[in-house]
């Protein structure tokens, strides 16, 4: 039986409320599946319009076996190519980010426009076309200040993501932040382990302290578990919502990406030690009301979010391998917040950092375990752990589809 037909098989098999069997958490020819099936030929969060906020400004990303460059060009249009020169096939690029006048290939200088058309390619001859071998383009779309891109050469409608995301996000003015800070960690597991972690917090009284201090361990955080029916959740949706800040719990038809306001617990403004503000300027000059909890935007299989009234927190999942996942974290202030004087790094980042290790090392133990030849899937949680059941849901319903030909609506990148 080949890969394809094995996966199918055990997903369409596979018991409600489970985990997943052990070879969809280390095995490398599910790994390479999963790349095959969605990295390759989905969205995907790569990060914000302010990190590329001039013309030339560029970041670069590793998706799988593809190098990507993300630029925005003299237009003020954000684009996407294949980090590949059209000559050789050496790396255009090869910094995380810069800035650049024109992008040149270190190799033989074949030197390309913001537009990814070639320019200028040395002793080629008179015969050459240079219209013909611009930068392959990749699928590339920003919603209010968030860039997705998509490696496919046909991309599912970006269109429903959009009119979902930008009404919660368009109050928070995103593309005219600042990134304060950022790190990258390497868990040693499978980004479904991962994405298992986080949709839960069955896991945080026991090992996320200072979390807690501000969220809610209530599973009705999640919004997937009963939160239009809690009183205290319903309250804040009414507040929010009535000072223009859409806020109730939507989600996409396939459960692939949802939003939703949440309150923090005890009266808490930001994810700080004290739950008061880490950044004396707001982040948006039009969110007019105080204690507005978190914003909590997922989009399956790459990101997850905070928005608050202070900052925001992107956190970007990247698979590296099939027992390797690199979490990028990013905080986002106000532009003009200047460091030391509005905020300072350690208080800013202090939480999230020190929630980021503790699940890396949840995330790795869980690896570790589950590489056991005594494995076998174990029950979720009914109470607590439905954010996972959902995901893994997501997980296999999504596969199943792609594994027998997915018809759903394309469009052909320009």
């Amino acid at each position: 039986m080949d890969i394809h037909n094995q996966v199918l098989r055990q997903l369409r098999n596979r018991r409600d409320g489970f985990s997943l069997e052990q070879p969809f958490y280390i095995d490398q020819d599910y790994y390479q599946l999963d790349l095959e099936m969605i990295w390759y030929r989905d969205w995907l969060f790569i990060g914000h319009d302010c990190e590329v906020a001039k013309p030339g400004n560029y970041v670069t990303l590793q998706i799988g076996d593809y190098p990507v460059l993300v630029i925005r060009g003299r237009d003020g249009e954000i684009r996407a190519f294949h980090n590949t020169c059209r000559h050789r096939g050496h790396r255009v690029c090869t910094k995380d980010t810069g800035s650049a006048v024109r992008l040149v290939c270190p190799y033989h200088q074949w030197t390309y426009q913001h537009d990814g058309s070639l320019m200028s390619a040395r002793h080629m001859g008179e015969n050459f076309d240079k219209s013909q071998y611009g930068l392959k383009p990749v699928h590339c779309r920003s919603v209010a200040g968030y860039i997705f891109i998509c490696l496919a050469q046909e991309a599912p409608d970006f269109a429903p993501v959009h009119a979902m995301l930008e009404p919660y996000m368009v109050p928070h003015r995103l593309s005219e932040a600042k990134v304060a800070h950022q790190n990258t960690i390497i868990e040693k597991g499978n980004w479904k382990l991962v994405w298992e972690n986080n949709r839960e917090c069955y896991h945080c009284a026991g090992n996320h302290p200072e979390l807690c201090r501000t969220f809610p361990e209530a599973p009705t955080a999640t919004g997937v578990q009963g939160a239009a029916d809690d009183p205290v959740i319903a309250e804040h949706w009414a507040r929010c919502e009535s000072a223009g800040l859409p806020s109730e719990f939507v989600m996409s038809t396939d459960g692939q990406y949802r939003v939703a306001r949440m309150p923090l617990i005890e009266g808490a403004e930001s994810y700080t030690m004290t739950g008061k503000r880490a950044v004396g300027r707001a982040l948006s000059d039009d969110v007019k009301i105080s204690h507005i909890g978190t914003m909590l935007l997922f989009h399956y299989p790459s990101t997850w979010n905070h928005l608050l009234g202070d900052h925001a927190i992107s956190f970007r999942v990247t698979p590296i391998g099939p027992e390797e996942t690199a979490v990028t974290t990013k905080w986002l202030v106000h532009k003009d917040a200047v460091e030391g004087v509005d905020y300072t790094i350690e208080e800013l980042t202090h939480v999230w950092d020190m929630t980021n290790d503790q699940d890396r090392q949840i995330v790795e133990e869980n690896a570790f375990g589950i590489r056991s030849p005594a494995y076998e899937p174990g029950p979720y949680s009914q109470a607590h752990e439905g954010g996972v059941m959902q995901f893994v849901e997501w997980y296999s319903n999504f596969m199943i589809n792609r594994l027998q030909g997915d018809q759903a609506k394309l469009s052909v990148v320009a």
